[in-house]
């Protein structure tokens, strides 16, 4: 009976929720291309960053959008897959930002600001079209949350491109590459307890109706 007056979170079946979703997987796909390609041609490991991130928002969508509809331990499971896709690129660019700082190497800030600045738009237009649905299950929150991250990513590469142009030192750069992998360390966290969650009371729940 507890089960009938308990509120049902959004899992994300909406006409609407899909085609919001399916305009989100194409901004990030886009923004992909064009930051990893900045990242290389600049030498900034901030653009890389990001680019990284949009790379794995753009699988890890086309997997929320896939599995909308489905049990909820599919879908809680696809957002562990999500959440452990995102600690691992979070560790690369650890892994990445330590290597580079002993190359020294640092980077084309004007290029940097103006793909941070283009990179901030699309991720702003993501956020407005997402806003209606930043709430529901552990799939439909990670979507959110990887889009949020997005644009407080592209707020420290247009703030680390000016530091680096007025400081002529690649520091900034790294700081945001670092800022950026330990805020996707955390949204992995947050969306690994989520799911695991979820799975705990599907669990209890076949234990009770059995």
């Amino acid at each position: 009976m507890s089960d009938c007056c308990e509120e049902k979170e959004f899992d994300g079946i909406s006409p609407a929720y899909k085609r919001a979703l399916i305009a989100v997987i194409c901004i990030n796909a886009l923004m992909f291309f064009v930051e990893m390609y900045a990242g290389f041609t600049t030498g900034s490991q901030a653009l890389k960053a990001d680019a990284l991130d949009f790379g794995g928002d753009t699988a890890t969508y086309i997997i929320s959008l896939l599995v909308i509809g489905s049990a909820i331990r599919i879908r809680a499971r696809a957002s562990l897959f999500k959440g452990a896709t995102l600690a691992a690129i979070a560790v690369y660019i650890l892994i990445t930002t330590i290597v580079r700082f002993f190359g020294g190497e640092t980077p084309e800030a004007q290029t940097m600001g103006i793909i941070g600045i283009l990179a901030l738009l699309a991720n702003v237009a993501s956020v407005i079209i997402l806003m209606k649905w930043r709430d529901g299950d552990s799939n439909v929150r990670s979507v959110w949350l990887c889009s949020r991250n997005d644009a407080i990513g592209n707020v420290g590469v247009i703030g680390a491109g000016v530091l680096v142009g007025i400081t002529g030192s690649a520091w900034p750069d790294l700081f945001v590459a670092l800022l950026l992998a330990s805020l996707f360390l955390r949204s992995a966290t947050s969306i690994v307890l989520q799911a695991n969650s979820e799975l705990r009371s599907q669990s209890v729940s076949a234990v009770d109706g059995a």
